[in-house]
């Protein structure tokens, strides 16, 4: 089973950025733990970060028949990019939507996901395990249909 992992803008910037918010795990740390679990699940991964919202159109439209799942920290572009949330619903590959802090306990204006109606869940405020809990429910998914 194959898992594209998309980073939007400024997560380059974690471990540094904002660490009250963030956390000091980097960008490279997360990648790191995620591709220890998905050895020892049989899942491979393909991490992209980007701070250009063309980009990660780019790459998800690329992912179509070649990924299984999507993994998607839009980062400030989840708030804004009804592009972004067009290429996800046009590609149909199973989306989930992850982000380090708990975006509805923040500023008003980060309440609002444009992902969100057209992703299969939401996870957020856990900050690192927020990916692993979306690498989790992609292998549960898998053991279920085996």
């Amino acid at each position: 089973m194959k898992v594209l992992i998309l980073n939007g803008p400024n997560l380059n910037l974690l471990g540094t950025r904002k660490p009250e918010i963030y956390g000091k795990t980097t960008l490279a740390d997360i990648e790191e733990n995620l591709r220890k679990f998905a050895a020892e699940n049989n899942l491979e991964l393909d991490f992209l970060q980007s701070n250009h919202e063309g980009a990660l159109v780019d790459a998800i439209q690329q992912a179509k028949g070649n990924y299984d799942y999507l993994v998607i920290n839009a980062a400030a572009y989840t708030h804004t990019s009804v592009a972004i949330r067009d290429a996800v619903e046009a590609v149909e590959i199973p989306a989930i939507e992850v982000h380090l802090s708990n975006i509805h306990a923040r500023e008003e204006f980060r309440h609002h996901s444009y992902l969100a109606p057209v992703c299969v869940g939401q996870i957020c405020g856990f900050g690192q395990y927020s990916y692993l809990m979306a690498l989790q429910y992609i292998v549960g998914k898998r053991n279920e249909n085996a």
